[in-house]
């Protein structure tokens, strides 16, 4: 039989997450399927907005109204095997103090188009958002492309990556002015960031005083942008430290509020650049923006993604596929000895409360989200919201401060890994469909450590085996796990 959790993750992937879910609307019981198929999605993987008893007895009218393109969602399957723990998490707090501001939850939009006019703002911040960094605003008013956006795709997964060429906000600067005095007046509880973009001191520091004047509570510097249309803007201030001081200094002499330098990943030691920001005033650093890509190119047309007249340009890359970048660059300055407890605003393939919780662990105190919003929506906060509740709940942690830096005393140099043991992969028979997507990695991307029987299983041939667990991470059914740890000599 295979892997109850892995048969859940699939069943949930391949919900559409539709908007006024048909499965909602026929379920004669007044549950929520759709909710229940989104929460495992993003990592709560249990009955929430579901009742297992009424449901397992239930003709399903749900998958009869399912829309999904294929067949109908498995809804009570999924619920089946989903986990029956659905814990009350409303004792627990998910407050965090960032740049001196009390966050009512970590939870923020990033300067991107997700927050860029106050009817989207205030729905976010409605639906429980903590706060918005507002898309940068500046006196240049861009001339943006179309089509702007494109995606890479991997097998089910509708993208796992996502290229774009939005540059600054293209609203008059008065107008998003009157937003961002708008949005902290009838959100005087929430934290409104102003990010914004200079060519020149006396623009950084203008908007600056600007945005103080709008009674703003933070700004952030935007050093980052890589698809900027005027040179001197964007991630060209990011990646030179000189420009990064001047910058910072010249926005610290427009305001007295706290300042956020957002760093380019554009970079190969971001530690230099935020230095410099801290040493010119900075309050706190934000990392990564989007990191210059080239995404697709249509091997018809010889035109690279988004076709734009026949013509592209390298534009900013997001999405799941940039967390791992991103965690390295807020561990780098995390560690750097001269950052050490500045405060850091984490971004970059967040789209879980998993997701979001690594970044807290590797020291960030701010989460902003922009490419799981555009993909999903802003009702991921329920999510995020709930799965970190229930996180904290289960592994008894008082507060999210708890977690904050616990993970990176366990991240160290290479050369001081343990190279004198290893663990060997595990084979469950039990859970073993016998597809033999372990044998092929291993022959052909590995040592030449499995064999397959006449029924497809596989067995280990423990002297070939270096305990690399490629076969581990290709299972499709979590089938493989690991033994315990035994030094290399004793083999």
């Amino acid at each position: 039989m295979a892997y109850e959790a892995e048969i859940l993750n699939l069943i949930a992937s391949e919900c559409l997450l539709c908007h006024n879910a048909k499965c909602d609307k026929a379920c004669p019981n007044g549950y929520k399927p759709s909710y229940f198929l989104r929460s495992v999605r993003f990592g709560n993987a249990t009955k929430k907005d579901v009742n297992n008893d009424v449901c397992i007895e239930c003709d399903a009218p749900c998958e009869n109204a399912c829309v999904h393109f294929d067949r109908p969602i498995r809804i009570k399957k999924a619920i089946e095997y989903a986990n029956d723990l659905t814990l009350d998490v409303d004792d627990v707090s998910l407050e965090m103090e960032f740049l001196g501001l009390k966050c009512e939850n970590p939870f923020f939009l990033s300067s991107s188009v997700v927050g860029s006019s106050y009817e989207m703002c205030a729905k976010a911040l409605d639906m429980g958002w903590g706060g918005i960094v507002f898309k940068t605003i500046g006196f240049y008013t861009p001339d943006e492309v179309s089509p702007r956006f494109s995606a890479i795709k991997k097998d089910a997964t509708p993208f796992v990556g996502f290229k774009n060429m939005e540059q600054i906000s293209d609203h008059p600067l008065e107008a998003n002015l009157k937003v961002l005095k708008e949005l902290k007046k009838n959100y005087p509880t929430k934290i409104i960031i102003a990010s914004i973009m200079g060519q020149n001191e006396d623009e950084w520091t203008e908007l600056a005083r600007l945005c103080e004047e709008a009674n703003v509570d933070a700004i952030e510097c935007n050093f980052s942008c890589p698809q900027m249309a005027v040179r001197g803007m964007g991630s060209d201030v990011g990646t030179n430290p000189n420009l990064v001081y001047k910058y910072t200094a010249a926005t610290k002499r427009g305001t007295k509020l706290p300042i956020l330098a957002k760093m380019t990943p554009n970079i190969t030691n971001m530690e230099i650049p935020a230095i410099e920001a801290m040493k010119a005033g900075a309050s706190g650093l934000a990392a990564i923006n989007t990191i210059k890509s080239i995404t697709n190119v249509d091997l018809t047309s010889m035109a690279s993604h988004p076709n734009i007249s026949g013509k592209c340009a390298v534009s900013g890359y997001s999405g799941k596929a940039v967390k791992p970048i991103a965690l390295r660059f807020i561990h780098d300055m995390a560690k750097c000895e001269y950052l050490k407890n500045v405060p850091l605003s984490g971004m970059g393939g967040i789209e879980t409360w998993q997701d979001a919780l690594e970044f807290i662990a590797l020291g960030c105190t701010n989460i902003q989200i922009t490419t799981a919003i555009m993909q999903y929506g802003y009702r991921i906060i329920d999510d995020l919201i709930y799965g970190a509740k229930r996180y904290l709940k289960v592994m008894e942690y008082h507060s999210l401060k708890d977690i904050v830096g616990m993970g990176l005393e366990n991240i160290i140099s290479t050369d001081a890994l343990d190279r004198q043991t290893m663990v060997f992969p595990y084979f469950n028979k039990e859970k073993c469909i016998g597809c033999g997507r372990c044998y092929i990695s291993c022959f052909d991307g590995g040592h030449q450590a499995i064999v397959l029987d006449d029924n497809n299983m596989p067995s280990l041939t423990g002297s070939k085996c270096v305990g690399c667990h490629l076969c581990k991470l290709v299972c499709p059914v979590g089938a493989i796990s690991e033994t315990k740890r035994i030094s290399k000599i004793k083999r």
